[in-house]
């Protein structure tokens, strides 16, 4: 059997690879991603004092520090079962959507959005940020770097870091806001909301203007049908602070909806001897493996995840672009892999306009902003709507306030089983007897992962030393010829060595 490995995938967070086998008649038997990483972050956390975790949680990757230190700072709320005044509430929201604003504009100029700018079939030394301003002009770059030095600045202005902030705390924020700072803010928010339509204009002119892009974006290879899971507000709009859970299957009916808090009751977490990463899924539904349809337990979050489990978006420019996404990709909820471009520049767009909404709100300002912790410490979940999708961060402390038990769950570890689902699924229909692939047709298949934007640095961490995973041999019949795997002094075991 015929194997064919990219290593290491490019443009994304973290380190992984895919390897592609191939039958004897040249069509793609099976297709993973791996991903060669322990994740171990929970046991760092426990016996730590439950109000240093927004301070560690952050640095588990310094690409989002805001959406874990921000989940955190919610669960620690609920494990004290206090509640930060409104002030505080405004100056979080603020802060979390500038950041998921600045997010999305670097997987969408440096990450995702070379495929298309630059095109899928370009040399890997065009494909990428630089090709994209050659192209487009020195004014994107300038552009570009503005949205995120002041997406950090906000970051600095609210949380006292421009990287890893420590503004938040038990019970509010650690400073108020001053009216020179919301003056600043203000401004920030209107160059964000720029950048943002500037940023829809451009795919509407280089995506959505070619057909042979729709084509690849709507085509079979980039299609998987899922369930779909988002944070929505009492409307039922996208909200990516705070709010319900809800689900919707495949056709879009509504699955559940539930408090965060409730998540164990709806959402399991499977373990597979072949990845360190979990595979979540719906616990009503089950799970039926790596497949897709409305009888799978596989989910989908995400930008594209958050369009199609809503009911809309919550400012009037991004309810626009949510409408026009709809009616050119068909009936809610689109299925497309691809889409989740075109669905992550909708989010940063009402992002940005949030930033303005809260830059304006009379209490930004309020000196009011953090309440007395006094109740006992117990258990609590907090939730946002990370880049990558819902993070759960889920705490249980004990009476002298120190962690016991801790569970994590990001974005990527949601999108664990689809990435699969959809990795394999461009490989079949790309690399259809075609063993020997050339480096556009590989590239196309990691145009499926990269979809996603997976952080890999946030879904698995490396404990100290090296913990490879096993490697098991088969033959083409399926049997177990040898397992291969790494001993605690470094030398590597065989068993049984008479197997073969």
């Amino acid at each position: 059997m015929k194997r064919i490995s990219i290593d290491p995938i490019t443009r994304l967070e973290g380190h992984g690879r895919i390897d592609i086998f191939f039958d004897d008649a040249g069509h793609v038997a099976h297709c993973y991603l791996v991903v060669p990483e322990l994740r171990g972050f929970e046991r760092f956390l426990e016996g730590r004092p439950v109000e240093e975790l927004p301070r560690i949680t952050c640095r588990i990757c310094g690409v989002c520090p805001e959406a874990h230190s921000t989940c955190s700072a919610k669960a620690v709320d609920a494990v004290y079962g206090v509640t930060p005044p409104p002030a505080a509430e405004i100056i979080r929201r603020l802060q979390y959507n500038a950041f998921s604003a600045g997010d999305h504009a670097t997987h969408f100029f440096a990450l995702g959005g070379p495929d298309f700018i630059m095109g899928p079939d370009a040399p890997p030394a065009e494909r990428n940020l630089l090709g994209v301003i050659r192209k487009v002009g020195s004014e994107l770059a300038g552009r570009v770097i503005r949205m995120r030095q002041e997406a950090h600045e906000v970051a600095e202005l609210l949380g006292g870091r421009r990287v890893h902030p420590v503004g938040m705390i038990p019970g509010g924020q650690s400073r108020p806001v001053t009216e020179e700072m919301r003056d600043r803010l203000v401004h920030i928010a209107e160059n964000m909301v720029s950048f943002s339509r500037y940023t829809q204009e451009l795919f509407a002119d280089l995506v959505l203007g070619r057909s042979e892009y729709l084509e690849l974006i709507t085509s079979d290879a980039f299609r998987s049908e899922t369930h779909y899971m988002a944070l929505v507000n009492e409307d039922d709009l996208v909200d990516v602070f705070h709010g319900h859970l809800r689900v919707v299957d495949p056709e879009g009916n509504l699955v559940a909806r539930f408090h965060p808090s409730e998540y164990l009751d709806h959402i399991a977490e499977r373990v597979e001897p072949w990845t360190y990463m979990k595979l979540p899924y719906l616990r009503q539904v089950g799970w039926r493996g790596l497949e897709g349809g409305a009888s799978s337990g596989v989910y989908r979050v995400g930008p594209l995840g958050m369009l199609n489990a809503s009911k809309g978006m919550q400012t009037p420019l991004a309810q626009a672009e949510y409408e026009r996404l709809y009616d050119t990709l068909g009936p809610r909820p689109v299925h497309a892999t691809l889409a989740y471009h075109w669905a992550r520049i909708i989010e940063m767009l009402q992002c940005s306009e949030l930033v303005a909404r809260h830059a304006a709100d009379e209490r930004l300002t309020d000196p009011h902003v953090r309440v007395e912790v006094n109740g006992s410490p117990g258990e609590g979940v907090g939730c946002v709507e990370a880049p990558r999708g819902i993070l759960i961060h889920h705490y249980q402390a004990d009476e002298a306030g120190l962690i016991r038990r801790a569970n994590l769950i990001v974005g990527t570890n949601h999108n664990h089983a689809p990435l699969q689902l959809s990795v394999k699924q461009a490989a079949q229909s790309i690399l259809r007897g075609n063993p020997e692939a050339a480096e556009p047709l590989l590239n196309q298949v990691e145009m499926a992962f990269r979809a996603y934007d997976p952080c890999l640095a946030c879904a698995t961490h490396a404990l100290p030393g090296r913990l490879d995973l096993p490697v098991h041999i088969h033959a083409p019949d399926g049997r177990l010829l040898r397992r291969i795997a790494r001993r605690p002094d470094g030398g590597l075991s065989l068993d049984p060595p008479g197997m073969a």
